[in-house]
């Protein structure tokens, strides 16, 4: 059968386009302008460019943004007083600090250490919890960004079988609260996979939506999705290529080629959910600006 991709780079378009609506109205009647500050720690490649399309972005739709970058051996203890610091600032609205960091900081500690009205990423324990609960939140972008395709292509969630592989609190965890959650798109029956599940081919093969959020490039083949599934890939792994001028290509968690003729949908890597995730971070800033939430 023949299939349609699920285009990140069209739906995300169309989110900066509302944004930069918006910010073009708060402009007009003189309101306060949204401003988002990034944290870069370290030199890592992926962190570098995906924190310089978040600032490209900003411009793009008229916010504000700092970025503030660090090398790899700043103290524990000088990061949190920044983010202290920029908890305190007024004109900041949303604070985001880029993920991996140095082996010597707890992520855990510089998460709870933003304030929960300035975490527009949606990993404080306080919006993790409001999203549990149903209540008003910042979603993390990435499964908002799932969320928004969903809605985008109006593919039809209720009553069906949604399997999420991965369990991890920045994705698999709250997609799977979003994906149950009595709205649309929502009211599937969710199962959550990850490396303890025992034959998990016997459940992917049962799932009418498949979201794989694992990190392990083209780990869902084409022996473990049903004809005419929904697959949406939120996995990237750079692979060395030394055909490619960068020196690596891009891989998602599936195995694309051989796995899209089976589906009704797919997400492709890159191009599919990375990009939504970035147009979700901007929709939450704009939330903070506004005081939507908080």
């Amino acid at each position: 059968m023949s299939y349609q991709l699920l285009d990140g780079k069209k739906i995300s378009e169309e989110i900066l386009n509302e944004i930069a609506e918006k910010v073009r109205t708060i402009k007009e009647k003189g309101g306060k302008i949204p401003h988002l500050a990034a944290i870069l720690v370290g030199s890592d490649g992926a962190s570098i460019t995906y924190v310089n399309n978040k600032v490209k972005s900003c411009e793009r739709v008229g916010f504000k943004s700092t970025l503030i970058q660090y090398d790899a051996g700043i103290s524990e203890e000088e990061l949190l007083d920044k983010v202290i610091e920029i908890n305190e600032d007024s004109d900041i609205d949303g604070l985001i600090v880029q993920s991996p960091l140095p082996k010597h900081i707890s992520e855990s500690k510089v998460v709870q250490t933003i304030s929960p009205e300035k975490d527009v990423d949606g990993f404080h324990p306080t919006n993790f919890g409001r999203l549990a609960l149903g209540l008003p939140t910042y979603v993390s972008a990435t499964p908002n960004g799932v969320i928004e395709m969903l809605k985008r292509y109006a593919i039809p969630t209720e009553g069906k079988h949604c399997v999420v592989i991965g369990r991890s609190n920045i994705v698999g965890s709250p997609m799977s609260i979003l994906m149950s959650r009595n709205a649309y798109p929502g009211n599937a029956t969710v199962t959550l996979c990850h490396s303890r599940t025992k034959d998990l081919k016997s459940l992917t093969l049962q799932a009418d939506i498949i979201i794989v959020a694992l990190g392990k490039a083209e780990f869902l083949t084409a022996d473990m999705v049903k004809q005419g599934a929904v697959v949406i890939d939120v996995g990237i792994t750079r692979v060395a290529d030394s055909t490619k001028k960068s020196g690596y290509r891009l891989l998602g968690d599936v195995k694309f080629d051989e796995v899209a003729p089976k589906c009704s949908y797919i997400t492709p890597v890159p191009g599919g959910v990375g990009l939504t995730t970035i147009a979700s971070l901007l929709s939450n800033t704009l939330k903070a600006a506004n005081k939507e939430v908080y």
